[in-house]
């Protein structure tokens, strides 16, 4: 996947996410929210046949880049347990 930069201060990330629509987008807005560091997080599509989004985050204190990183780990473990728990289904 190919991120593009579009600005990266203090507390403001926003970049573009390349060949992503919504489920990616969607999954980190989700699990942003949660976090009590993040201000505002949102992401669009410009227009509806686009096939990248947008993404904004806006943190409190923390870089955001940390936030998020922190985050992609976060959901990189539920996705662990979630396939630990599909191999234990019989």
């Amino acid at each position: 996947m190919k991120i593009q930069v579009l600005n990266h201060d203090k507390n403001v990330l926003e970049f573009k996410m390349i060949g992503e629509r919504h489920t990616l987008p969607q999954l980190l807005k989700t699990e942003l929210l949660a976090n009590s560091e993040v201000e505002f997080v949102s992401y669009k599509l410009e227009h509806p046949l686009d096939n990248d989004s947008s993404f904004i985050l806006k943190t409190k204190k923390t870089d955001p880049k940390k936030v998020l990183i922190e985050t992609c780990k976060d959901i990189i473990k539920d996705l662990d347990n979630f396939e630990a728990a599909v191999k234990s289904l019989k």
